[in-house]
């Protein structure tokens, strides 16, 4: 796909502004941006989705893969502002936007085991009742929340305890509980954009970062990294948004084509993950032999969930009630899927 320049952005910026979104609905074609390639999770969620809309519908869905219209930042704001329609990104880099979707990175906080964790996000009040409502305050329409896969660390050297990320110049997103996490672990904590990470490990900047396996994979951070390190603190978890202006002035049967499309692929990404981490593993595995891929047992992780306990507070101090009231329903809802 051919990468559009800053000033072709800004004409779509100055189209969008002229026709203005009263006219969305009607339009033939809906542009959806997302944080990855076509062919990793977000990609395959993405394509299901056009494809549910475009077999139901007159309209087709125009898919813009990262790097396209830029990082993160730029995708948010263009759905934010109407040239997007939709836009699938992480709570890891709205975190500043919606402090509240940072819950997603206490660690420890989401169970590893997929049935629950699958059935977590079918059912979950704070995801499908209380979310939408902050993101509306944003001018996003929440559609779907769903889980990317067992995030793990890429480093230079072996950990096996918190003391060893000691001083390691480590990459995460701009987003401040998740700086909280990994300085609670001993790293130094090192925000930067996804596009700059492979360099920067190259060229020595920083020494580690985590993602989750399939995207460990697709994007080669094995290449510029020797030891991957499962600590089972999070899965990586995303979110799927309309403009909220767009989805409102859409007809009641538009809405619930694009509300089925949604949920098709919901349902569809989740057995699409099936022993996807174990297989991405694999074939870092395969690509390079001397890789180390280390799993800690429930034992090891100790030491790792200790130090994280601060991180829940933080995320409470950094959020006052509302967080609080997400975190508890969230607790509660976790209790009734285990």
């Amino acid at each position: 796909m051919k990468m559009l320049t800053k000033s072709m952005v800004r004409g779509l910026l100055a189209g969008a502004a002229i026709t203005m979104l009263p006219l969305a609905a009607q339009a033939a074609e809906w542009r959806y941006a997302f944080e990855e390639a076509l062919t990793e999770v977000q990609g395959v969620y993405a394509t299901k989705f056009k494809e549910h809309i475009e077999a139901n519908s007159d309209h087709t869905v125009t898919l813009y893969p990262f790097g396209t219209l830029g990082e993160s930042a730029d995708i948010m704001e263009q759905a934010q502002s109407g040239i997007l329609q939709f836009v699938d990104q992480s709570p890891g880099f709205t975190g500043a936007l919606i402090p509240e979707a940072q819950v997603f990175f206490v660690p420890y906080l989401l169970p590893q085991d997929d049935e629950k964790l699958f059935e977590f996000f079918r059912t979950s009040k704070a995801i499908n009742e209380m979310f939408p409502e902050l993101y509306a305050e944003q001018g996003l329409e929440l559609l779907k929340m769903f889980p990317e896969g067992e995030v793990c660390l890429t480093t230079q050297e072996p950990v096996k305890k918190p003391e060893d990320l000691n001083e390691v110049k480590f990459r995460v997103m701009t987003n401040p509980l998740l700086v909280e996490a990994y300085a609670a672990w001993g790293a130094t904590p090192t925000p930067l954009p996804w596009g700059e990470v492979y360099g920067a490990l190259q060229t020595g900047i920083i020494q580690g970062q985590e993602n989750p396996g399939f995207f460990l994979e697709s994007t080669k951070m094995y290449e510029v990294t020797d030891v991957i390190t499962c600590l089972g603190h999070n899965n990586f978890t995303t979110a799927v948004m309309a403009n909220k202006n767009f989805y409102d002035g859409l007809s009641d049967e538009e809405k619930t084509l694009v509300n089925n499309a949604s949920e098709a692929a919901f349902d569809y990404i989740l057995k699409y993950q099936g022993g996807l981490q174990e297989e991405s593993l694999a074939k870092i595995k395969e690509a390079k032999p001397d890789m180390q891929i280390n799993i800690l047992s429930e034992e090891e992780r100790k030491p790792f969930m200790e130090a994280a306990t601060e991180v829940e507070a933080a995320f409470a101090e950094m959020t006052g009630e509302s967080g609080k009231k997400i975190l508890d329903q969230m607790k509660a809802d976790l209790a009734a899927v285990d």
